[in-house]
């Protein structure tokens, strides 16, 4: 028989795994492009109250150029806390063209970006059957640099079905000036943006955007391979920006 410590220990281990989220790792196929989508879902941390009646947020976590789409658990695991199904999903596949390094961006880039917002809204259709219990109707967008510039294309393109958008240090695509979409921008402190991508003093009290400045943060080390006070520091803001 357990001893009173060991049931203890027991009945905690068994709480932490039934309300604990894991990623799913898996690929999903838009048949339309012939293409793979390789994806991680991580439903929230007490998904028991999710339901087709009461449905949770959902959040599209999209990665930097060259970077694994796994490498924003910082982000993943704060999204699932506060009560939100994450999908992380690869952009770019070895038979895809390589990024464009010639400006100017708006249009050398579009072809990327353009993909991008085509695989998201692939996605939104596809998992909102699979994935009853969550909003897919107002979607949070989350991306660093050029899955920031995804991000913003996509809300651009399709404006009622994104409730938020949150950015590391994406450079090029034009953050929304929408009344109805909220905004987190956390910026880096090596590289400026484009022209115009950021808002004006005259627009940020115009729209529901906040610009996060981070001294002495570097663009390539806003993921989770980035110094532990940087990701403490983005880890934080985002929390506060979802609880606000």
């Amino acid at each position: 028989m357990l001893s009173n410590m060991h049931q203890t220990l027991f009945y905690l281990t068994f709480l932490f795994i039934s309300v604990s989220s894991y990623a799913s790792e898996e690929f999903i196929t838009d048949i339309s492009r012939d293409r793979e989508i390789p994806v991680s879902i991580s439903l929230p941390t007490n998904n028991v109250k999710c339901s087709k009646q009461n449905k949770c947020p959902v959040v599209f976590i999209n990665a930097g150029y060259g970077m694994s789409h796994n490498r924003y658990t910082f982000a993943s695991n704060e999204f699932n806390k506060q009560g939100y199904l994450a999908i992380a999903v690869a952009h770019e596949l070895k038979t895809d063209p390589t990024l464009n390094v010639h400006p100017p961006y708006m249009t050398t880039r579009m072809e990327n970006w353009h993909r991008g917002v085509v695989t998201l809204k692939f996605l939104v259709d596809e998992l909102a059957a699979k994935y009853a219990e969550y909003d897919f109707s107002k979607v949070t967008l989350f991306g660093h640099s050029n899955g920031g510039d995804i991000s913003a294309l996509y809300a651009a393109m399709y404006p009622d079905e994104v409730s938020a958008v949150i950015t590391l240090d994406h450079r090029r695509m034009l953050l929304p000036r929408n009344k109805n979409i909220r905004v987190l921008t956390l910026r880096a402190s090596d590289y400026p943006a484009d022209a115009d991508v950021l808002l004006s003093d005259k627009e940020l009290d115009e729209f529901p955007v906040t610009q996060i400045r981070i001294e002495k943060s570097r663009h390539n080390g806003m993921c989770d391979g980035g110094p532990n006070w940087l990701v403490k520091k983005m880890k934080k803001a985002v929390k506060e920006f979802l609880i606000d």
